[in-house]
Formats: structure tokens, C-alpha cells, sequence
């Protein structure tokens, strides 16, 4: 993060992927959030935006997950302008999105703790992989399990 240089920015784009630190408003009663999460956001909401993190799944749902959302980038270049087109209606609407349930996350944008770090989309896979999520409150093992939950239904 420090390093970042022209990948930090103070607003995500909707469809790019991001790292950046946060801190939950309502962590008392939550019983668990990352603190440094790897999010699509996919829609702007008062005081924040929604995001899918990608932290809530075990890596091999991440991979599924990841091959459904490139059908639905903007280009298959993987560089600067390529973006996903995401939005609830079509994630919740088609079952190859099914991963994506446990992923939705409201982040509020006064409990974001850094810059965002842009991910080139050319890095995409390499950044899913990499062992960053920083859950608080519980194991990763224990929030996978609870992912796999709400992914069966």
C-alpha cells in the first residue's frame, strides 16, 4: 500500500477491483469483517457503496466465481479499461453467480482507513490467491465454513 503510487486513488470505480484497510462501523456486533478487503464495487449507495469481497470464499469458489464474473467484463484486453458489469440484479439472477452471496458487503466510506490500491486487471487472478484477508472475530476457516452455508442455501 505504501508503494502504491498511481494505483492509489480515494474513489473506487464501480467494476475495478481494489484493496484498502477498513474498520468496521458496527464491529461490536458483527460477528466477524475483514479488515483489509479485495472488492468489486458494483453500486454507489449513500455514505459508501456495495462491494463483493472476494476474502469470503475459499479459494477454490473464488476461482469459480472469478471465471463467471470475466463474462461479464468489458473487454477482454485486461488493462486499464477493462471493468466488470456487475449490479445485483444480474449477480443474483444467473446461477453461475451463485459464489457471490456471501460476498456482498456494504462498506461505508467514513470507515475506510487508507486510499484504495488499484488492481490492474492483468492481476486479477494473482491478487484472489494472495493470503491478505485480515478477518477480525474469527478464524478464516470458520468464516469459509459460514460462506459455504450461505452458498448451499
Amino acid at each position: 500500500m505504501k508503494q502504491g503510487g498511481d494505483r492509489l486513488t480515494a474513489r473506487p470505480l464501480v467494476g475495478s477491483m481494489y484493496m484498502f484497510y477498513y474498520d468496521a462501523k458496527h464491529k461490536a456486533t458483527l460477528p466477524y469483517f475483514d479488515r483489509f478487503p479485495l472488492i468489486f464495487p458494483y453500486k454507489k449507495v449513500k455514505g459508501g457503496f456495495m462491494g463483493i469481497n472476494m476474502h469470503y470464499l475459499p479459494l477454490q469458489y473464488r476461482a469459480k466465481l472469478m471465471d463467471s464474473l470475466y463474462d461479464v467484463a468489458s473487454n477482454t484486453k485486461y488493462d486499464e479499461s477493462t471493468r466488470l458489469k456487475i449490479n445485483y440484479k444480474i449477480l443474483s439472477g444467473a446461477s453461475q453467480f451463485r459464489y457471490f452471496k456471501p460476498c456482498v458487503k456494504h462498506y461505508l466510506t467514513s470507515q475506510v482507513r487508507s486510499r484504495f490500491l488499484y488492481v490492474y486487471p492483468s492481476e486479477w487472478d494473482i491478487a484472489l490467491f494472495m493470503p491478505l484477508e485480515r478477518f477480525e472475530g474469527a478464524t478464516k476457516t470458520q468464516v469459509y465454513a459460514d460462506s459455504r452455508k450461505i452458498i448451499r442455501g
